[in-house]
């Protein structure tokens, strides 16, 4: 067992893991996870479907059973991923019983090509509700514009959801919005606010990688010196607002109804910049009632030496804010910083979603001789 994750999970910090493979599932290694590195949760995305789709041979038998009953390629890949998704959420059926019903918590994407599209996203995200079949599973919806209507009238059907690809603070007030309207709604509806979960992914790498390219083309020394600085201070300034609106009148009528916070969930915690700490993005997001997924690397990082030693979030988004206001002095237009991850974020997934379907097209093709 690791003392560091140990350390981490007493901390009230919820340790998911940001990759699903079959081989993961049938190999028993995402139990051993479970069982030894404090794992107590999944996310997956199109990117790390398409990866182990593409890699091995665990999907072989069930694609040539698919390409006899004649099945498409988008069916699929509707098959493969939610036969994934429903066995790993039966790996973590005990956790799931084991804290009322918090975490052990699996999330599967919306196809990303309907990130802009409200009414359809919201019938892919039913679908997949009904097609996984577990109560721990959480529905992908990306904070787009678009998706913002999705999430309320995804939740008011009763649905966990995992809202993802947030990365500003402004979005994610709105985010937080939505998610009281769901559930306000869903109330209205007749379900039980008790029995709807929610994350909010709040992504972290990805700003300190576009601000810091940002800050070298700038190339001043005020500028260098800001290098690393913006994605922590982001997630801070973000945690802050959960508390404000969490501690709202508005909440506390939904909370009173049986309502479950929506938690911060820090996505994006693979550190892109070798310069940095492996565990930069563990060690600086400390708080109970959140959740950190990892890729396998950083977790075992943290496995390994991760430095926790307490909050380390609380009281800090005067700093934090700090930060930006010196960002913004130095020349880095902070909104458009924003716009340009939400793009990238929503053109990565749906390039690796064609990704996913070339490859299960060539893997029925060949099933089919």
């Amino acid at each position: 067992m690791s003392t560091n994750l140990a350390a981490l999970s007493q901390a009230g910090v919820s340790i998911w893991l940001d990759d699903l493979s079959r081989d993961r599932i049938n190999s028993g290694n995402l139990a051993e996870l479970i069982r030894d590195k404090h794992v107590v949760g999944v996310t997956t995305n199109p990117t790390i479907f398409a990866g182990a789709l593409a890699d091995g041979e665990a999907y072989d038998e069930q694609v040539r059973e698919l390409a006899a009953r004649g099945a498409d390629v988008h069916a699929t890949v509707r098959e493969l991923t939610t036969t994934d998704v429903r066995n790993a959420a039966d790996v973590f059926r005990d956790v799931y019983a084991e804290t009322g019903g918090v975490d052990g918590r699996v999330s599967i994407e919306v196809d990303p090509g309907l990130a802009r599209d409200t009414d359809k996203t919201v019938a892919e995200a039913a679908d997949l509700w009904k097609t996984v079949d577990r109560p721990n599973v959480l529905v992908k919806i990306p904070a787009t514009e678009e998706g913002l209507p999705a999430i309320t009238k995804t939740l008011a059907q009763g649905i966990s959801v995992n809202v993802t690809l947030i990365f500003s603070v402004e979005r994610y007030r709105a985010v937080i919005d939505a998610y009281f309207a769901g559930l306000e709604q869903a109330k209205a509806n007749g379900h039980d606010l008790s029995a709807i979960q929610s994350v909010a992914s709040f992504f972290v790498s990805r700003v300190d990688s576009e601000i810091d390219k940002r800050l070298e083309a700038i190339g001043t020394d005020e500028a260098l010196g800001l290098r690393g600085r913006a994605a922590i201070a982001n997630a801070r300034l973000a945690y802050a607002a959960y508390e404000e609106l969490f501690s709202s009148e508005r909440w506390r009528a939904l909370e009173a109804a049986g309502a479950n916070p929506q938690r911060p969930l820090w996505a994006s915690t693979g550190v892109k910049n070798p310069d940095y700490s492996d565990t930069r993005y563990v060690d600086g997001l400390v708080v109970a009632g959140t959740v950190n997924t990892m890729p396998e690397s950083t977790l075992e990082a943290s496995a390994d030496h991760a430095n926790v030693t307490g909050d380390t979030v609380s009281g800090t988004a005067e700093q934090a804010q700090a930060v930006f206001d010196e960002l913004s002095a130095a020349g880095i237009d902070i909104t458009d910083v924003f716009l340009t991850l939400e793009n990238e974020g929503v053109e990565k997934f749906d390039k690796s979603w064609g990704e996913l379907l070339d490859t299960v097209s060539g893997q029925l093709e060949k099933a089919k001789g």
